[in-house]
């Protein structure tokens, strides 16, 4: 929950992952967890005055590594999380580091609860470079991945916070929560650009998108 300017969803940010992810999963056998909608926002764009609400890192971090935790020792071991914030060129910034060690954390917990202390260093596992990225690589269990990658980002012409390519993004998933006539009212630098959103960009993104996820959810 961030603020997104005058004229789109404090809920940006996570609206746009659903929205996604809802017509990905009419041409890909995916099932769709519930959003996380609190997370790391950071005051780096408005203070809570703007209702942003902030969630410590470290705080996040042990709730998304509880999530996983309960998830890989219930036997899922495809799992994807899609952070959406602050992943201009897939740079890491604290949520998705958060992700990141969090997943991390699980995994290791699991094989070493399962397999024993040393078991990547046992005989059984002799074979683990073979199998990098594999489904038989507990590593993979869980993916990290952005909406969009650095390439994605470039394809859909440009990315940015509540302006012309985020707003046109939900346009393209929930134009019921774009007021574009409130663009006129933005003074913030990164919303001015807004005025110039538009459906038909938002539903390029979306395939854009839509494109790059289908390639890399496996």
């Amino acid at each position: 929950i961030e603020y997104h300017a005058l004229h789109i969803s404090s809920g940006t940010d996570t609206m746009v992952i659903t929205g996604v992810l809802r017509e990905l999963e009419k041409q890909k056998e995916i099932v769709i967890c519930p959003p996380i909608w609190y997370g790391v926002a950071s005051y780096a764009v408005g203070g809570p005055e703007t209702g942003t609400i902030h969630v410590d890192v470290d705080a996040y971090e042990q709730y998304i590594y509880s999530i996983l935790k309960s998830m890989v020792y219930g036997g899922v071991k495809n799992i994807y999380c899609i952070p959406h914030h602050q992943t201009e060129e897939g740079g890491l910034m604290p949520m998705t580091l958060a992700v990141h060690k969090a997943a991390k954390k699980a995994i290791m917990e699991y094989m070493e609860e399962k397999h024993g202390l040393g078991w990547w260093g046992s005989n059984d596992y002799a074979d683990y470079y073979e199998n990098l990225g594999s489904v038989d690589d507990p590593f993979s269990y869980i993916k990290v991945i952005p909406l969009m990658d650095a390439e994605t980002q470039h394809k859909c012409g440009g990315f940015d916070h509540a302006g012309k390519y985020e707003t046109s993004l939900m346009l393209g998933v929930y134009p019921e929560n774009v007021d574009m006539r409130r663009t006129e009212e933005n003074t913030e630098w990164f919303a001015k650009s807004a005025v110039e959103a538009s459906q038909e960009l938002g539903e390029h993104m979306l395939g854009c998108a839509l494109e790059y996820l289908d390639k890399a959810i496996q």
